[in-house]
């Protein structure tokens, strides 16, 4: 499990940065593909541990030493089994992680949930798998673990037929306080999304470019409201579900910007002492075909009733469309509550592809501004021709750590602002 050969970097002074200062890129041995799983550990000799999800195969995770972040070293680098999975998403909570596996179609295993134990963070090892695969599953895309027990995530299972394909994960809860025993304790669909349903399918977007389901994507539950779980549900919109009884979770509302929109909700970050909802689309389609894609700031002080007041400024659309990949908003700093991460309810860190990462002050909600912005080049061996900077994480250092789709690996930046 060990690196195979001398990491490959590049010098920091490369890059468009203002108000960023970059410290360390690290290329992870060749293999910088990066999906949407970040999270620090320290280790029980005090090292600072982050661990990574990669985007697709060969490989599994990738766990580097930041602790000194301007010299990042890579710690242990894992594999698939097999070639057509992927673990995009991972969390760790003290010295136990969650990696969610996925398949590439429907009925191909392994699908489903993998803890490990990482105490010797040289040395992960297998603590449970849980199997989500089956006939019309490809597993768990999505997952959020951040209390030591439950794991809620965006999957398919054996007993769940969508009413279209494209229906296929939906949101579940498992029980985790036993570690080498999970158990299922709960689960929601948006109705009309299960075969069975009394419920009519939803009416799909119009164009099938936008047609990307109605099914669950992140699964937040902060401890602050450990009885709600903050749900982007991609062509559904987003939803608050009551989840004081994990095995009846119940929808509080509904909000959807599509149509006229092109869907694809991701995030939901709830910023509680203000009564606000960050929402966040992903830009799924190359060349900004599916402009815009936007961050969203929701009045919440009436939950049941979120009300759209302002949506961060997005940089210039000609600027970025002709570099190659995608162009648009994707994922944000989530204020996962653990000690090893920044909060903030006045400043949103989010991934724009070839937009770059970019930062927003929201203290005033009605009026976001850009406060910094870090767009690095192209990583030679990226088939987008571009950076396409895919998720990001912010440590209780206000050390920002974000990742390339493709090649790029790990980029480590200071905030100068």
């Amino acid at each position: 499990m060990s690196p195979a050969k001398k990491p490959l970097r590049r010098k920091a002074s490369d890059a468009t940065a203002w108000n960023f200062k970059p410290l360390a890129q690290h290329e992870l041995s060749g293999f910088g593909g990066m999906g949407e799983g970040m999270s620090i550990q320290i280790a029980k000799d005090g090292r600072r541990i982050l661990w990574l999800a990669h985007e697709s195969a060969p490989k599994n995770f990738t766990a580097v030493d930041v602790s000194d972040p301007k010299k990042p070293k890579i710690v242990v680098q894992t594999d698939l089994p097999q070639s057509y999975m992927r673990s995009n998403s991972l969390e760790t909570c003290g010295n136990l992680m969650a990696v969610a596996y996925q398949c590439r179609n429907v009925g191909q295993q392994p699908a489903g949930f993998e803890l490990f134990d990482i105490s010797v963070p040289e040395k992960p090892r297998s603590v449970a798998f849980v199997d989500r695969s089956g006939p019309h599953s490809r597993g768990v895309h999505q997952l959020w673990f951040c209390d030591g027990e439950y794991v809620h995530m965006a999957s398919g299972a054996a007993d769940f037929q969508a009413s279209h394909p494209l229906d296929d994960q939906c949101y579940q809860i498992f029980d985790v306080k036993n570690p080498s025993k999970p158990a299922e304790v709960g689960r929601w669909w948006m109705p009309g999304t299960r075969v069975g349903d009394a419920e009519p399918p939803p009416a799909r977007h119009q164009k099938p470019l936008y047609d990307m389901g109605f099914r669950a994507h992140n699964t937040n539950v902060y401890p602050r409201r450990p009885d709600r779980c903050y749900l982007g549900y991609i062509d559904g919109g987003m939803f608050i579900l009551d989840i004081s009884d994990k095995a009846r979770p119940k929808p509080v509302c509904r909000w959807d910007n599509s149509p006229p929109y092109h869907g694809f909700t991701h995030t939901i970050l709830p910023l509680f002492e203000r009564g606000l909802l960050v929402v966040t689309d992903e830009s799924v389609v190359d060349r900004a075909d599916d402009w815009p894609k936007l961050v969203w700031i929701l009045d919440a002080r009436d939950e049941r009733n979120p009300v759209p007041i302002s949506t961060c400024p997005m940089p210039n659309l000609n600027a970025f469309r002709g570099r190659g990949g995608r162009f648009g908003a994707h994922n944000i700093h989530e204020n996962v509550p653990l000690p090893t991460a920044w909060q903030s309810d006045e400043v949103i860190i989010g991934t724009f592809f070839n937009g770059g990462l970019r930062a927003y002050d929201i203290s005033n909600p009605y009026q976001p501004k850009e406060v910094a912005a870090f767009v690095p080049p192209a990583p030679p061996l990226s088939p987008a021709k571009s950076i396409q900077l895919n998720d990001v994480f912010v440590d209780e250092r206000e050390i920002v750590y974000t990742v390339d789709r493709h090649a790029g690996g790990l980029y480590i930046l200071e905030m100068d602002f």
